[in-house]
């Protein structure tokens, strides 16, 4: 799926760490119904599986090695892993390369404008509390409003 319009907010994504160069863009539309998100990552590093933790997280700073100011989850409602309402369907790799589009109804678009976009160095196992041990934090992007 492809959205034809511009969209109302927009991550880069960009890693921390000089030998990894994982870069991309998150799209973000406002829909009725949901939030389209849209998500083009390349320079994934090889994990074994080819499934990367995809997050938002409520900080809203990309500063500093491993991404400190992130902080956990986006999840106003405390609920656990994987109902929180950052929680997204992990990306999968492609020879280094993700593309992928989901639409959620945890939140809408105005709640997550100022907030970060995590991409974690592990596969989301989906139960373990309180992140899905994912691994660490290889990309982060702070979602601004086009």
């Amino acid at each position: 799926m492809q959205c034809n319009r511009r969209p109302n907010a927009k991550a880069i994504i960009k890693s921390d760490e000089p030998y990894l160069n994982v870069h991309g863009e998150v799209f973000f539309y406002q829909e009725k119904d949901g939030v389209l998100i849209s998500a083009k990552v390349s320079g994934l590093p090889q994990n074994g599986s080819g499934f990367y933790g995809f997050h938002i997280h409520e900080g809203n700073d990309c500063n500093g090695e491993g991404f400190p100011d992130t902080k956990g989850h986006y999840k106003p409602k405390s609920r656990s892993h994987p109902s929180h309402a950052g929680d997204l369907p992990p990306l999968l790799s492609n020879h280094g390369n993700a593309y992928m589009t989901v639409k959620t109804d945890r939140f809408h678009l105005r709640d997550i404008i100022g907030r970060t976009v995590i991409i974690h160095g592990g596969t989301d196992d989906f139960r373990t509390q309180p992140a899905g041990d994912a691994g660490e934090k290889i990309a982060c992007g702070v979602i601004r409003a086009v």
